[in-house]
């Protein structure tokens, strides 16, 4: 019987880079976190390489690897791990994509979310345009806000380029389409384009969005494609670590990731994946599922919504959010022996308002050891002289494991 506790605190994408506006600073130092940084004093710090090359610079990517998966064996794709959530009956030949509901301006994409339209307003969109897919090979499952799963069904290839919507903001729709990687994948790659384009057309028309429009928020106005693959096939948790654990987040990434280890899926009401999430619902769901599992993993999206969006005043509220939140809320509520670790899962700096692929801050602290004290505030720069130096990604579960040890 496992008597230690471990718990994750995943703050997708709030590492960053110096600002100016901020002196010099990144979002993580200027916020106030008192509870990070008494981690990091009591405990130890280091830098991790969440990102693989030749790979997306991908959540998915990321919190596969800190849950100790190698991306490169077992990442199948966004699309097919945020299927493995919403319980989507799949076949193995099956092409699944993420499909966000995008903002488009004069042929431009200027908004990867759709204005972070409301899930109930998105779900209207989805249903509408699956009215005028009329039955055919793909269809679109409605998920949490602007976020999706499409299913192309039949003799489709999957070796096709797709653009995340998040990078290519700014740029013309036309610049940025599904492109073939081989010959065989022609016929998938025009199929998707002539589906997203002809949505522009009628999504623009939708009293959904022309409420929008007239409430002076941005029209949901484009199905955008993206993070092809196939069904997904990974160990469980339990069998590679002899853990029981669960997954606590907003978004279907996550949540999917935790579904096809094996880890129990909690949702949270009110959990958004934005500013207004649910941060105390949160750590109260993780406090409760830890009597029951030896092991959770709460992961909170704000910062890198704030990235996207290079708000530096949101990613500061969101960092702030976090460490009062759901990590005060913890070490409040937390009994016995227990083991956390706090980290982002990749950086999504102010300045580009996408993921990059440098090594992110981690730290990980145990009641059963004295910390290294390396670190006096938990920051990029602090971390890079943790004890732990510079780790690969799968190396983050066996140090927070390896913790839980006397």
């Amino acid at each position: 019987m496992v008597s230690v506790k471990y718990v994750v605190v995943c703050c997708d994408g709030m590492s960053d880079l110096p600002i100016p506006k901020l002196s010099g600073k990144t979002p993580l130092e200027a916020a106030d976190t008192p509870n990070m940084d008494s981690l990091a004093q009591g405990g130890e710090c280091g830098l991790l390489q969440t990102m693989v090359s030749g790979l997306p610079q991908d959540s998915g990517v990321a919190n596969l690897a800190i849950l100790g998966y190698d991306p490169v064996k077992f990442y199948p794709g966004r699309g097919p791990l945020e299927a493995a959530n919403m319980g989507i009956v799949l076949d193995s030949s099956d092409v699944i994509l993420r499909c966000n509901t995008v903002t488009v301006e004069d042929g431009v994409l200027v908004d990867y979310s759709g204005g972070h339209i409301s899930s109930g307003e998105s779900r209207k969109l989805v249903e509408y345009g699956n009215e005028k897919l009329g039955g055919g090979p793909l269809k679109i499952f409605p998920g949490v806000s602007y976020r999706h799963v499409a299913v192309l069904s039949g003799d489709f290839s999957a070796d096709i380029a797709c653009k995340p919507p998040h990078d290519i903001i700014g740029g013309k729709v036309e610049d940025n389409l599904i492109e073939p990687i081989d010959s065989r994948a022609g016929e998938t790659s025009e199929k998707l384009n002539g589906i997203m384009l002809d949505s522009k057309e009628y999504l623009e028309d939708h009293p959904v969005n022309i409420n929008r429009i007239q409430n002076g928020l941005k029209p949901a106005n484009m199905l955008w494609f993206w993070g092809p693959g196939r069904k997904p096939s990974l160990p469980a948790f339990r069998e590679k670590f002899g853990l029981s654990g669960s997954v606590i987040s907003a978004v279907d990434i996550i949540k999917g990731i935790g579904a096809s280890i094996g880890l129990e899926v909690v949702n949270v009401e009110g959990a958004t994946g934005y500013l207004d999430t649910n941060y105390e619902g949160k750590a109260d769901a993780a406090v409760e599922s830890l009597k029951s599992v030896d092991f959770t993993y709460i992961h909170v999206e704000s910062p890198d919504e704030s990235g996207h969006e290079r708000n530096i005043e949101h990613k500061i509220q969101a960092i702030e959010d976090i460490d009062k939140r759901v990590l005060g809320r913890l070490l409040d509520k937390l009994e016995g022996d227990y083991v956390i670790g706090v980290l982002p899962d990749h950086a999504t700096p102010i300045s580009l308002g996408t993921h990059t692929g440098e090594p992110v801050p981690f730290l990980i602290y145990s009641t059963l050891r004295e910390g290294s004290r390396s670190c006096e505030s938990f920051s990029e720069k602090n971390s890079s002289n943790g004890i732990f130096g510079v780790k690969g990604a799968e190396e983050f579960i066996n140090l927070l494991l390896s913790a839980g040890k006397q």
